[in-house]
């Protein structure tokens, strides 16, 4: 019997990290929002999510409704002020707040573990002479995040036209992870300069692009390939990381 294809990934961190992506992305101004701009670029996310059949949170869903319900109220016509002296809060400061706070202990978190990456290469034992191992350097993923690349096949689905419905149910296990892994690999070392992207989805079905976009993820984590981004909106290239 089918079953739905789905996909469960730990890679999200929730939306507001999302939006605090989207707000560095686009060069926005948290303290001053454009509410239809950031809720049109969330929802082309959570669509492209969706497209792929990945297990989208609720929280996710939830800040979408919220954004909506902001990008409405945002297009209400203001109400006038009697008074000079009262205040009328921006329908916006609370998910500026959120989002203030989410970056503080963000960043708070990003020097906790550089700290602990610097207190790692720390060893109290007396220096020995290590002359006969090969030395190495530290493995850098590079610059893209998960919704860089989200972003990337977002794009993809467009210009290959593959919003059309796709395979809408998979056999579970009919392209096995570790098959495609070994296949987008392979592609990886054969390109000495990279790879684009979007030429690792050359099979225009679900299970196809859902099986490619987790191998490419699990190559990353494994610090097999990386992903690189010259800057924002520019194509993503692979490259196989050398020993």
């Amino acid at each position: 019997m089918n079953q739905s294809y789905q996909v469960k990934l730990d890679t999200f961190e929730g939306p507001l990290d999302l939006l605090l992506h989207l707000i560095n992305q686009y060069e926005i101004d948290i303290y001053d929002i454009p509410v239809a701009q950031i809720t049109e670029q969330y929802m082309q996310y959570i669509h492209t999510m969706q497209s792929l059949e990945l297990n989208v949170a609720s929280e996710y869903l939830v800040m979408a409704a919220t954004l909506l319900a902001l990008k409405s109220q945002m297009l209400l016509p203001k109400q006038e002020i009697e008074e000079e002296d009262e205040y009328m809060e921006d329908p916006r400061e609370e998910l500026m707040r959120r989002l203030i706070e989410y970056r503080k202990y963000k960043d708070a978190a990003e020097k906790l573990k550089e700290k602990e990456t610097d207190a790692n290469q720390i060893f109290t034992r007396p220096p020995v002479v290590f002359d006969h191992i090969k030395s190495s350097q530290p493995i850098v993923k590079g610059d893209t995040s998960i919704y860089d690349m989200l972003n990337a096949l977002g794009k993809i689905f467009e210009r290959k036209n593959w919003n059309k419905p796709l395979e809408t149910k998979v056999k579970r296990g009919e392209i096995p992870i570790e098959q495609k892994m070994t296949e987008v690999l392979d592609l990886v070392k054969r390109s000495k300069k990279g790879i684009a992207f979007d030429e690792l989805f050359d099979y225009p079905t679900r299970a196809h692009i859902v099986a490619t976009f987790i191998a490419v993820l699990e190559l990353m984590k494994g610090n097999e390939i990386q992903c690189r981004q010259e800057k924002h909106f520019d194509s993503l290239y692979v490259f196989y990381m050398e020993d």
